[in-house]
């Protein structure tokens, strides 16, 4: 639920729960740009730099992001990434956003950017992407001490612009300034337009040098303040070992599917010379070359950790679709109904305005009763994840090596080597990333001395073509569903329209061809599901089901982790520029883009695109790597 605002007769936002403005007398544009980018030294401050990290207490309208992102555009001396993280407990809507900077048409393009990404902000962090991944929002939804507690990163500046001290205290106290002071290093500079003595005190004692400075009127005076405490400041559990300056090289990434490719696309965009090696012949010849698939989240009474990382996991991907794929054609943003077909309600507190109970309308469009349980979707739909691959290896600085099975990693003093089964060199780079789905245990571990404990699961689609003349239209829903299987029902091909169905999951089967007898079994298997998922859309396609001519299949292996979840990160500092992206299991297409996003935020020192503690989840040492 958005938060609720007046409007002014003046067309001044106010806060009812604060009872406060949104913005100064004088303008939030003033302010914006007067008290917080100046008041850091900004733009000249991030000159040069090759990432600049913002920390903000309090997001409000979103006009500091929208005034700083404007200053990086225009600056031909801007930092390669810009990165705004801001804590908001309670998020305005995205029709508010774009009413406040109605005065300040020069921003208007920018807020029209921002409001096409802010929705279903439930709490936790939410990762917006613009200028093509150079610009990197996150917002924190929740407490401000709460969500401090989750980041992992040294911000160079920092905006403090809560609601006065007065009506709103706890964002202005000493335990949350704490916890702004533990996302700085020693020099980071601080902007606010309070001089409240609770505030400078506060920051005194955090370890900042506090000095009042002229204020834009009618304020006397504003606050400016830079931490550099009397003491060594203590980091979060971690932090220290992080590299916060790390310089892009050379990398190798082994694996050009979804995992392999996204790491690649991550990297690139933060400068990094990539070259991709996989066995294939072109990329996403394994799992992710999967005719299409379904893009939507899981979702728990709960809200479980996969449900948290599968929402954020969407986002990422639906991000990239936008940037890089033909909609209609590569990639369709229909939404997705998920049939609940045990009666489950599904939704809990994940319930939001882009996951929620299914209407009797959405229902009857796909065929099924009114009394049916299932959950609507949007946005979501369905993907080519193949097309996605090929898009992401495209950017600038990837280069594709095909026919190139690595068998092992050899460390060097300066990087890593990446040889054949002859130990020939195949190629070396300053670090390397495994992304080879289940080859990652045997080449990962060719470094470890042993291999990762990866379990292969294949699974089969089966899958047909639609009516020429649109003849079986009314038996198909007019989106993907998903449940207890799958069918995406129009996917355009070079020979028409393609409906899909499955997948099975065959536990410990590494062959990704089945003989005959099983490719039989599997369809048989994909069909009862889809008589329990869409009764309707299987008794119209029975006889395909039942004439091998008509119905085809493709299978292939996925490769899983022994808890489902992805493996993500470096193997501590055993093991310098060995990072490891992989076991996405059959979610893949929802969580590559994140993953890469959390090793390449690792990697540089940035921000997080998730919760600390989801992020920990994903961490390779819990399969016993070396600590």
């Amino acid at each position: 639920m958005s938060e609720p605002i007046n409007w002014l007769p003046d067309g001044t936002p106010f806060s009812p729960r604060f009872n406060d403005r949104y913005r100064s007398e004088t303008g939030g544009m003033t302010q914006a740009r007067d008290v917080f980018l100046h008041g850091c030294g900004l733009p000249a401050a991030w000159a040069g730099a090759p990432q600049w990290r913002i920390l903000e207490t309090g997001f409000g309208l979103g006009l500091n992001f929208l005034v700083t992102w404007a200053a990086w555009k225009a600056d031909p001396a801007r930092p390669r990434l810009l990165h705004f993280v801001s804590v908001e407990a309670f998020p305005a809507s995205a029709d508010d956003l774009l009413q406040a900077v109605q005065a300040h048409p020069e921003l208007l393009p920018l807020a029209e950017q921002l409001h096409a990404q802010f929705h279903a902000l439930t709490p936790g962090f939410h990762r917006l992407v613009f200028e093509n991944g150079q610009v990197l929002l996150t917002l924190c939804v929740g407490d401000a001490k709460a969500m401090l507690r989750e980041q992992f990163f040294a911000a160079d500046s920092v905006y403090l612009d809560g609601f006065s001290p007065q009506r709103n205290p706890d964002i202005w106290d000493e335990h949350t300034l704490k916890a702004v002071a533990r996302c700085c290093r020693r020099g980071t500079r601080v902007a606010t337009w309070t001089i409240a003595r609770s505030v400078r005190d506060a920051l005194s004692q955090c370890g900042f040098t506090v000095q009042k400075v002229p204020g834009v009127p009618p304020k006397r005076d504003n606050l400016q303040a830079e931490f550099n405490p009397r003491w060594e400041p203590r980091r979060a559990p971690g932090m220290a070992a992080l590299p916060v300056d790390v310089r892009p090289g050379t990398c190798l990434v082994v694996g050009a599917g979804l995992a392999g490719a996204s790491v690649a696309a991550s990297l690139a965009r933060r400068g990094w010379q990539v070259q991709v090696l996989d066995a294939g012949a072109t990329p996403a010849a394994g799992a992710s070359g999967l005719p299409a698939g379904v893009l939507a989240p899981h979702v728990s009474p709960d809200d479980s950790l996969l449900s948290r990382l599968s929402r954020a996991g969407v986002r990422a991907t639906l991000q990239q679709a936008h940037t890089h794929l033909a909609q209609g054609v590569d990639w369709q943003p229909s939404g997705v109904l998920e049939h609940r077909v045990d009666g489950s309600p599904g939704i809990g507190a994940a319930a939001n305005a882009s996951s929620q109970p299914a209407s009797a309308t959405t229902l009857a469009a796909a065929g099924l009763p009114p009394d049916a349980v299932g959950c609507w979707h949007s946005p979501a739909g369905w993907i080519k994840p193949a097309q996605l691959v090929q898009a992401l290896l495209a950017q600038p600085g990837i280069h594709f090596v095909p026919h190139t099975p690595v068998a092992q990693l050899v460390p060097e003093p300066d990087g890593w080597q990446a040889q054949d089964s002859h130990g020939q060199l195949l190629a070396r780079a300053d670090m390397v990333v495994v992304a080879a789905a289940c080859a990652s245990g045997k080449v990962f571990g060719s470094a470890l001395g042993h291999p990762l404990p990866l379990h292969p699961i294949r699974g089969q689609m089966s899958w047909g073509l639609r009516a020429a003349d649109g003849s079986d239209d009314t038996c198909f829903p007019p989106f993907p569903v998903n449940g207890d299987g799958t069918l995406v029902p129009a996917v355009p091909t070079s020979n028409g329209l393609a409906w899909y169905a499955g997948a099975t999951f065959e536990r410990s089967c590494a062959d990704p061809v089945p003989d005959a007898a099983t490719q039989a079994r599997n369809h048989q298997a994909n069909f009862t599901r889809l008589q329990t998922l869409l009764p309707g859309t299987a008794q119209h396609l029975a006889g395909v089901f039942a004439d091998p001519a008509a119905l085809h299949s493709w299978s292939q292996v996925r490769c899983a982790s022994h808890d489902r979840l992805p493996l993500v990160g470096p193997v501590a500092h055993v093991y310098p520029g060995l990072w490891l992206s992989t076991a996405m299991g059959s979610r893949g297409i929802s969580l590559a883009v994140l993953c890469a996003e959390l090793l390449a935020a690792r990697l540089h020192g940035e921000p997080l695109p998730l919760e600390q503690r989801l992020a920990q989840a994903l961490a390779v040492e819990r399969c016993g790597t070396p600590p």
